[in-house]
């Protein structure tokens, strides 16, 4: 009990005996099948009395793990004022614990989690910068630097899986409206892959203009191999694949300019979308100077970025991925997240954590740095093979035969047979 009341440090009281409570629960998996299913069938009662549940468990777990973070981080000013939204939010959520399940109280429900929502809008740039207040200060030593990698892996995957769970409830059965009549919930059942990475270059490409005063072009191809001649369809939530390229366009984006400079025709990114008969991939590929060996190690490190910090003033929004390599690994996980979840017959959705720190295997060489490497998004259609995402690498097209292959493989951690908590 006592080294659980220390480990529980920043949360004290009440508080404290209710995430010790909810902690010790496992959160539910959820496959994309069954948000389909409850977002047709199921009512508003029956998701509240489910959610108000697993939305303590699922903060429970996190802030234990919160508690346990180096003193050092815990002590910056973002690190605390992350850790107060949290708990803030869990004092929130413990008053409808024991609620009738009226309509009155699944309406102060919905609106406590729109709340909620907009408490934690801004949790990734605040516990970024936590870090920087952390480097600036005494620094971090390696062990300090490997528990917090382990820690913010597990955080932001916490993190999209809550985040996913209230949208889904808000749009289904609050006052959110869905982005198309044929939504169910914030998932589109037949998503227009076209349309969305469309949509993402040009926001990406209004960005970059405004930075750079210029920006690449882009030459998509598209290739349906099921059935040729129609558009590539998918079970997704839009959002999720239209924040996964954004942020992809503008990472190519900006190292195409800064390689090439912005006085001479930028060479194009090219986008090749194709759907076969087990597997739906989306290739990136840019000319922008690809990695050196010397950074490689270092390149999915939170506390490392290729690019200067941006300003803090908040003048602008910055073409490059936040400080510290934060969105980029973000991202990652929200890649290898989005790869396991929407694959509607699939027993695993919306994990919480792993019990290893690894998430997969990694292996890049680069061959040519001054070339640049694609980014290849890459989904099977069916359950039948396990979800790899190859960030780079694959085939390649004939006028860059001589880059060496270079992947990053994510495999699902059920693959290895690591249990789920």
């Amino acid at each position: 009990m006592f080294a659980t009341r220390r480990a529980l440090g920043p949360f004290v009281g009440t508080v404290a005996k209710k995430l010790d409570h909810y902690s010790q629960f496992q959160p539910s998996s959820l496959s994309i099948q069954q948000y389909l299913d409850f977002g047709r069938n199921g009512t508003a009662v029956s998701s509240f009395e489910f959610l108000r549940k697993e939305l303590l468990v699922r903060l429970a777990n996190i802030m234990q793990e919160i508690s346990l973070l180096p003193p050092k981080l815990l002590a910056t000013p973002s690190s605390k004022m992350v850790a107060g939204w949290y708990c803030e939010s869990f004092e929130d959520l413990i008053r409808f614990e024991d609620a009738k399940s009226t309509q009155d109280k699944v309406d102060n429900f919905n609106d406590q989690l729109q709340a909620i929502l907009k408490r934690h809008a801004h949790v990734v740039e605040t516990m970024a910068e936590g870090l920087i207040e952390l480097r600036e200060s005494d620094g971090v030593d390696i062990a300090s630097e490997r528990g917090i990698q382990y820690f913010l892996d597990r955080f932001y995957i916490n993190r999209i899986s809550i985040r996913m769970l209230q949208n889904q409830h808000l749009v289904v059965f609050g006052n959110v409206l869905p982005e198309s009549p044929r939504h169910v919930g914030c998932i589109d059942p037949a998503c227009d892959v076209e349309s969305v990475v469309l949509d993402a270059f040009e926001n990406a490409k209004f960005l970059c203009d405004r930075y750079y005063l210029t920006s690449p072009m882009m030459k998509m191809e598209m290739h349906n191999m099921v059935n040729k001649g129609q558009p590539i369809n998918l079970v997704a939530v839009p959002s999720h694949l239209y924040h996964i390229m954004f942020e992809l366009f503008k990472n190519a984006m900006r190292a195409t300019l800064e390689f090439h400079g912005v006085d001479d025709d930028p060479p194009d990114i090219k986008v090749y979308v194709v759907k076969g008969s087990e597997d739906l991939s989306i290739k990136i590929s840019d000319r922008g100077g690809g990695v050196s060996r010397t950074v490689l190690e270092r390149l999915f490190n939170y506390m490392y970025s290729t690019a200067p910090p941006p300003p803090r003033d908040g003048t602008q929004a910055p073409l490059v991925s936040f400080v510290f390599n934060l969105h980029f690994i973000y991202l990652k996980i929200l890649l290898l997240l989005y790869l396991m979840l929407l694959s509607p017959p699939s027993p695993r959705a919306l994990p919480f954590r792993q019990t290893k720190s690894r998430f997969g295997r990694v292996g890049m060489s680069l061959r040519l740095e001054s070339l640049g490497f694609p980014h290849n998004l890459s989904r099977p259609r069916t359950t039948d093979h396990y979800f790899r995402l190859f960030w780079s690498g694959g085939s390649l097209p004939s006028n860059q035969s001589n880059i060496e292959e270079h992947w990053i493989e994510f495999s699902p951690w059920w693959e290895e047979e690591i249990r789920m908590e």
